[in-house]
């Protein structure tokens, strides 16, 4: 386990606040790290050459400690986690246990050779889809996620729309928002009226909520802000605009991540940082643990956390006040 520093740890005793576990809500699973974009702003260091994928027997292990649990929402994420190659087949079995899934998708995979019905697929399991979409405009999102990205991304929001998401109760359509540089998110409520009204002016797209997401000083983001000398400045601003009001809504308090090989940690974060639970000197797997003991279980943290604590706060859900 990386022993991230203490700063935080620090700035939470000194507002006499704690960060614990509590019920848990959601089962976040990341199913690898394979994907068929390269972005700047990605905490997971993921890529079209990533080998980490999550086997169907490490799947099976999930699903048996999940049909035991009354966990309700599912949360898979990635890389891009279409491209595993049993992602259809645990949704399928997530499904069947009447479980909410969510998948955190970066559109452009809607497109790709292979994948051409899994829109389709997802619509018809009732799939939520959390799907990234940093800007809209094309200048900024190319700039962050690859030339021709966000054409392709438009397409597949129409193609989401024209199955109902965004429209139909039962097909919620939510997009996420992170800054294009080392900078805080404006505040959501008027980011996400102006995609609304940008959106749906000029592609005809509709959806429910927009997601402002920090980034995170972390893996390919935290390589972009040394290479242009911008760390030490962007810690700084996230140090400085520590909101104590966001820690009660903190996503680790009530969501358990899992990895790929079936490790267990607060939030994806952490995983990436190799900040797993552990029991004395072993590390824990998801089999490993009940569900109903880990509440008030201490929260591991590192100065990282200041991204989700800033401003107005920052988490899967967007943001926390």
């Amino acid at each position: 386990m990386i022993i991230p520093q203490q700063n935080f740890a620090r700035m939470l005793a000194k507002q006499s606040l704690t960060l614990q576990h509590g019920k848990t809500e959601v089962l976040q699973v990341n199913v690898g790290k394979l994907c068929n974009l390269t972005c700047v702003h990605c905490h997971v260091n993921a890529g079209p050459n990533r080998k980490e994928i999550m086997t169907r027997e490490t799947i099976d292990r999930v699903l048996h400690w999940l049909a035991k649990s009354d966990i309700r929402a599912v949360d898979i994420t990635g890389g891009a986690p279409e491209m595993v190659p049993d992602f259809r087949y645990f949704i399928e079995r997530v499904k069947a246990l009447d479980r909410h899934v969510i998948d955190r998708c970066n559109l452009t995979i809607l497109l790709d050779p292979g994948h051409e019905d899994l829109a389709k697929f997802l619509a018809g399991h009732e799939v939520e889809v959390i799907a990234s979409m940093p800007c809209y405009t094309a200048g900024n999102v190319n700039a962050q996620r690859g030339e021709g990205v966000f054409e392709a991304s438009i397409k597949a929001l129409q193609l989401l729309n024209s199955l109902g998401y965004g429209s139909d109760p039962a097909l919620p359509l939510q997009l996420v928002y992170n800054p294009n540089g080392a900078f805080l998110p404006g505040p959501q409520a008027e980011l996400e009226a102006d995609y609304k009204r940008e959106l749906k002016q000029h592609f005809g797209i509709v959806f429910n909520n927009l997601y402002t997401i920090t980034n995170l000083p972390i893996a390919r983001f935290a390589s972009y802000l040394k290479h242009n000398d911008l760390l030490a400045d962007y810690m700084m601003l996230l140090k400085e605009a520590f909101n104590p009001q966001t820690v009660e809504g903190l996503m680790c308090r009530n969501t358990i991540n899992v990895s790929w090989t079936g490790e267990v940690f607060d939030c994806d974060f952490n995983q990436m940082l190799k900040m797993q639970w552990r029991d004395r000197d072993r590390g824990l797997y998801l089999w490993d643990i009940n569900p109903a003991t880990v509440e008030n279980r201490e929260i591991l943290v590192g100065d990282h956390c200041f991204g989700c604590t800033a401003g107005a706060g920052s988490s899967c859900g967007g943001a926390l006040v």
